[in-house]
């Protein structure tokens, strides 16, 4: 196949993006004979479920409490209309005034973080944005720039994104530990939503740990391993957990919705929360 040609474009078709300039003579769109196309449409539907449940969930502004499971979609809860939680993360710094759901204070930080991940970035550049669909498919687009224009240009403030993240992992951490209580307020007692919690807050660690911009924090800069045994250990700790990045976006993303919704069946009255001990 000889290259420095203009490829031949059906009749109507505007030359643009890869189909221009000297790229090969080949009259397929791509040469690909995989179902390709199944990865990106999974993408697509999985986090779109995601965005339309999340989204009802946050602007419910109700069923998130029921003693002593909080929903981590509205944890900490910081307005004055939070439901009263008896040493829980409510800290009430915006006050009467807001009429919103509490959950859309709270919710930006891991949605940004989220947001701004490089491997969420493929996925909805690819499962939505077609941006490209699939390894040696092309995009349908005319022209590329990339992350350099507004406004995916502030894609990279994600490592600042991170530094909001760990505090809020911490907070449900602390939720997690409440989460040993029962009805009544009284340590020492486990129900099913304390292994909820328990796997959640698990993988809402694995996650934000995996990161991109955590290892970089951990390792990078560094000229010389060898003078730093411990960044260098902890480097490659979070190295694989980094392998690990996409498998852990999915369980944590999944994690946190079934968390929530397990708080939403116990405190709209579904049924109760069974009790291990």
């Amino acid at each position: 196949m000889a290259t420095g040609t203009e490829p031949h474009l059906k009749k109507g078709t505007a030359p643009g993006g890869v189909r221009h300039g000297t790229r090969a003579a080949i009259t397929a769109a791509h040469l690909r004979t995989d179902r390709w196309w199944l990865q990106p449409a999974a993408t697509a539907a999985g986090l779109f479920a995601f965005v339309v449940y999340s989204t009802w969930r946050a602007f419910a502004n109700a069923d998130y409490y029921e003693a002593p499971y909080v929903s981590p979609f509205y944890s900490p809860c910081i307005a004055d209309n939070c439901e009263p939680m008896k040493n829980g993360p409510n800290w009430e710094i915006f006050g009467s005034w807001w009429g919103l759901s509490p959950a859309l204070l709270i919710l930006i930080f891991p949605l940004g973080f989220r947001l701004t991940c490089y491997y969420y970035r493929k996925a909805y550049y690819r499962g939505f944005w077609a941006s490209p669909p699939a390894c040696a498919v092309a995009e349908p687009h005319a022209k590329y720039t990339g992350e350099t224009r507004f406004p995916l240009i502030l894609q990279n403030i994600h490592r600042y994104f991170f530094y909001a993240a760990v505090p809020v992992a911490g907070i449900l951490t602390y939720d997690t530990v409440l989460s040993f209580r029962n009805e009544d307020y009284e340590w020492g007692h486990m129900g099913l939503g304390t292994l909820v919690f328990l796997v959640n807050i698990t993988l809402i660690w694995a996650y934000t740990l995996s990161c991109h911009s955590c290892r970089h924090i951990v390792g990078g800069k560094l000229k010389h391993f060898s003078k730093h045994p411990v960044r260098y250990r902890m480097w490659r700790w979070v190295g694989w957990l980094n392998g690990r990045h996409m498998l852990l976006a999915w369980a944590s993303l999944i994690s946190v919705a079934v968390a929530d919704f397990y708080v939403y069946l116990i405190a709209s009255g579904a049924f109760d929360d069974p009790t291990l001990f």
